[in-house]
């Protein structure tokens, strides 16, 4: 069980599942069919294998207080077979769905091409291209690069994807800007308060943070807090305007409360494995909400 547990989590598998259903969220948000299969498993093994990528082959001691870390070390055979497979069905998938679109590609318009290529070549630059170009090194750019890097596939690659198989032309209506919006914000707090587990260790590299600058309680009281808030209260004057119902209401303001409760619980030492399953874990609560808000009203 512990193995299980440990490969869900340092393994970053549950990476790929919050990915999937933020996926599923954003079409079902937007009342757009969801994408085929081959989709949805190709979101999944590409976010295992970016996330993984910082961890192989690590040098590291056993000892090392970083439990995931150790974790690589350990298994270093086993996780580099892990990647390889999964890039080698990233491979497969591809020409399948490239086969399964056809001649699309020649036909799409400036603006799609830039959203396809955009937010990869953004997640690229969060691991540097070289010694010249490295987000990860600007610490309070940082959660929100990676928010906005989650926006862009959850958000916007369902319907871009979505309108390309189906031969029509792509739009970016208000729904789906404010959601992209949404999950940006959402995905760039819990980054912030991902952050407050490093805190040594980005001190010590002069990284600056939002809480190596200003101190975990102003972090989480100044910084999260507020953000959520003003997040949850744009949220509400939409819900209103798009004559939400009230059940649709309550169930996508679970996510903003458990945020709030969560950032709090921060205030005292937390282990890594809480901060992967707790902290991560609002995506997916993120995602079922928003899906059941839809379902059920």
């Amino acid at each position: 069980m512990k193995s299980i547990k440990e490969q869900i989590f340092y393994g970053n598998w549950f990476y790929g599942v919050c990915a999937v259903a933020l996926s599923i969220e954003a079409s079902v948000q937007q009342f757009i069919p969801l994408n085929n299969l081959l989709y949805y498993i190709f979101v999944f093994a590409a976010t295992v294998i970016y996330y993984s990528k910082a961890y192989l082959n690590t040098t590291v001691n056993v000892d090392s207080e970083n439990e995931r870390t150790s974790w690589y070390f350990n298994h270093q055979k086993s996780n580099n077979i892990k990647q390889w497979l999964l890039a080698f069905l990233l491979i497969i998938i591809s020409f399948m769905m490239g086969n399964h679109i056809g001649n699309s590609w020649m036909h799409l318009s400036v603006i799609e091409y830039s959203v396809i290529l955009f937010f990869p070549f953004l997640a690229l630059g969060y691991y540097g291209f070289g010694y010249c170009f490295n987000l990860r090194n600007n610490g309070w750019s940082k959660p929100f690069v990676i928010g906005l890097v989650w926006a862009g596939v959850v958000t916007l690659y369902p319907v871009l994807f979505r309108s390309i198989t189906n031969h029509d032309l792509f739009v970016l209506s208000l729904r789906c800007g404010i959601l992209f919006v949404k999950n940006w914000m959402f995905i760039a707090m819990l980054c912030i308060l991902f952050d407050i587990k490093d805190y040594a260790v980005d001190a010590n590299q002069s990284l600056n943070t939002f809480v190596v600058q200003k101190g975990l309680r102003e972090t989480i009281f100044k910084v999260v807090m507020p953000l959520t808030i003003a997040g949850f209260v744009v949220f509400v004057i939409y819900a209103f305007n798009s004559q939400f119902s009230m059940g649709r209401i309550l169930f996508n303001t679970i996510p903003f409360v458990a945020l709030l409760l969560v950032s709090f619980t921060l205030i005292s030492r937390k282990s890594l494995l809480y901060y992967l399953s707790v902290v991560d874990g609002l995506m997916l609560l993120k995602a079922i909400c928003g899906i059941l808000g839809i379902i059920l009203y």
